[in-house]
């Protein structure tokens, strides 16, 4: 390992906070002002480590009998033989050693979209939040027309949206080192967006060809939709483990969903989310054929005749258990 050699203090999150250049070993690292490093750190001793090549040549550090030692791996160790990669613990301080010739791994690919920055996707975001609160308030207002539940709504819609932006952004610097507010909020507002479009159609088309099961299990397609947004909420802060993060959402997606269903069979007895059409849309989008009066009337003493014995049952059964009681 060849001069100058580098003495890195990192971040919890990795990145480094301090680069400190050496030409010459040993190095001594501790909270003392003789050291060659000097560390921050009241956890940490006076001279607390030193660094220096070992026998074959490699770089080595050697607690000083600290206190409170030196850790790799979550072990305490009285000596650790860097290369590099290891990440040291003295005190509460994170620190890794490297020589001039440590080999860097290749550059990233750049896959920030550089144009799309700051005002503009935040406001396109603010924009289609906007439309999701006056469209989904639209669709479900049976009453007369108010602006003040138009007013409410849209208030609300953004006060939240701004509230989760404003997470993903503070999680964005804490992690990423840049905040990019403005495509959180993009990604909010698009993912809303495709939720009330989804809920449009899909409402449409069960009233006009009685695809019921689009509204039965909307609620599924609604959460894979917000599934999505974390997905692209966590690309958008380390853009380069897409497969990490893919993963992570599907998974998300499937306890999610499964723990959907469970609530509804317990709730309901049923797996779907609701019984029949809510929605009440213009005769003419009807597309189905119409049924006849005798053929409801033949489903109805069909479900009457099901209830009935449903009843029976129920009341066998008790007879049974009050039989038994006595």
């Amino acid at each position: 390992m060849n001069a100058p050699y580098f003495v890195e203090i990192l971040a919890r999150n990795g990145d480094v906070l301090h680069r400190h250049r050496l030409q010459q070993l040993p190095i001594r690292i501790g909270r003392g002002y003789d050291n060659d490093v000097i560390l921050d750190d009241a956890h940490s001793a006076a001279s607390h480590a030193s660094i220096d090549l070992d026998e074959h040549g490699q770089l080595l550090l050697r607690d000083l009998g600290s206190a409170n030692g030196s850790y790799y791996g979550g072990k305490r160790c009285e000596a650790i033989a860097l290369d590099g990669h290891r990440v040291i613990r003295l005190g509460h301080t994170r620190l890794r050693v490297r020589s001039a010739d440590f080999v860097v791994a290749p550059e990233l690919a750049d896959t920030t979209m550089h144009s799309w920055e700051g005002a503009a996707p935040a406001i396109s975001g603010l924009l289609l939040a906007s439309l999701f609160a006056l469209v989904e308030t639209w669709f479900n207002d049976i009453e007369n027309f108010a602006l003040v539940r138009y007013v409410l709504a849209l208030a609300s819609c953004l006060g939240a949206g701004l509230l989760w932006s404003g997470a993903w952004a503070l999680a964005n610097r804490l992690f990423g080192s840049h905040a990019r507010f403005g495509r959180h909020i993009f990604i909010l507002g698009s993912g809303l967006c495709v939720m009330g479009v989804w809920r449009l159609v899909s409402t449409a088309m069960a009233y006009a060809w009685d695809a019921t099961v689009l509204t039965r299990y909307g609620n599924l397609v609604i959460l894979a939709i917000a599934c999505s947004m974390l997905y692209f909420h966590l690309r958008t802060i380390k853009p380069h483990h897409p497969r990490r993060y893919a993963i992570g959402s599907g998974i998300t997606y499937a306890a999610s969903a499964m723990l959907l269903l469970l609530l509804n069979l317990q709730s309901t007895g049923r797996a779907g989310d609701e019984l029949y059409m809510s929605a009440l849309l213009p005769p003419q989008w009807h597309q189905s054929a119409d049924r006849s009066v005798d053929q409801f009337v033949a489903d109805a003493a069909a479900l009457r005749n099901a209830a009935d014995a449903a009843r029976t049952r129920g009341s066998s059964t008790n007879d049974d258990e009050d039989e038994d009681s006595e």
